[in-house]
């Protein structure tokens, strides 16, 4: 069993919570240490006016020309709220930038509180077949990334001979992880993902859940004649490393409460724990199939917890005397 692949998410929102604004421009900077600590890759979340925060794309762009090496993803995109073509030209433009670094992690979006409900509303979205416009729209923007020039007549989107250009780095264009989740998924969800993504992403399951939703997913992608182990397995996680667990489980829960508004997850997010606890739960998820773990600190103090993540956990992950049984 290998070294899993390592993702940082950028405090994007993060550090929007209890801290000044000013502070905002040391995303970058963030991403350079995770680059320079040998990070396989950084993601950034995404809201509209639910949870404020950095545009995604435009952020990425930034951090693009900013790092050499490190790849740049999504976790995730609300890909419905955006139009196809919109959304597919500035993907493109940023695997230009990039040289070909970005990942699409792409979601449907939450409907769970009045905040996100507002998002819909200010997007002028309908909530309602939100999954079926994402598989439209995903189906769309992959033609977009490949086909000179692409003709659509669709529920909801349409476009007639319309060629996008420059097109991906990447030759089959940017490729697109697509949320999969044990608790709220259905049969649509993981047929979507087995059928067009390049890969799924999990972020509330036990680690026993997520070694399912793969399964899902993959037999959906070998009836859909694809080859199931071509598909990335990730898996976004939410931790607080703290030898004193009480102090760790009480800044996790503030940070996540002021992140959502609520934590309505409850016990799914952590361990919030010390080094090797994290570091075991961490294995297990590998130990489910995951092939990348994102890892998002739930703490005020994003530079303390990156640097003993570097420090003290990484170095545990894939060690023998924490791997699930």
């Amino acid at each position: 069993m290998t070294r899993p692949k390592l993702g940082l998410l950028l405090p994007t929102r993060g550090l929007l919570l209890g801290e000044s604004q000013s502070e905002v421009a040391s995303v970058i900077g963030i991403a350079q240490r995770a680059e320079k600590a040998g990070f396989d890759s950084v993601w950034v979340g995404d809201s509209l006016v639910a949870k404020p925060r950095l545009e995604p794309l435009a952020t990425l762009a930034a951090v693009a020309v900013k790092t050499n090496r490190i790849r740049l993803g999504t976790s995730v995109l609300l890909a419905p709220l955006r139009p196809p073509v919109l959304l597919a030209q500035t993907a493109a433009t940023v695997d230009v930038l990039s040289g070909g670094r970005l990942d699409l992690g792409l979601g449907v979006g939450g409907f769970f509180n009045e905040a996100q409900r507002n998002e819909w509303l200010a997007a002028g979205i309908d909530p309602k077949g939100r999954g079926s416009r994402m598989t439209e729209l995903v189906r769309l923007c992959k033609r977009l990334w490949t086909e000179d020039r692409v003709s659509h007549q669709g529920h909801f989107y349409q476009t007639r001979d319309a060629s996008l250009n420059p097109k991906p780095c990447q030759g089959n264009g940017v490729p697109l992880i697509l949320a999969s989740h044990f608790a709220t998924g259905s049969e649509d969800q993981y047929r979507r993902a087995g059928e067009y993504g390049d890969g799924l992403i999990g972020i509330s399951d036990e680690p026993h859940q997520f070694a399912q939703v793969i399964d899902k997913v993959r037999r959906h992608a070998e009836s859909a004649g694809r080859d199931p182990s071509s598909l990335r397995t990730v898996f976004y996680a939410t931790v607080n490393i703290c030898p004193d667990e009480e102090a760790a489980i009480t800044e996790a829960d503030d940070f996540i409460r002021r992140y959502y508004g609520l934590n309505f997850w409850a016990d799914k997010w952590g361990p919030f724990a010390g080094p090797e606890t994290v570091a075991k739960r961490l294995n297990e998820y590998v130990a489910a199939g995951a092939d990348e773990l994102v890892i998002r600190f739930a703490s005020f103090n994003q530079l303390g917890q990156l640097q003993i993540f570097v420090d003290e956990v990484a170095p545990l992950l894939h060690d023998a005397r924490f791997l699930s049984t």
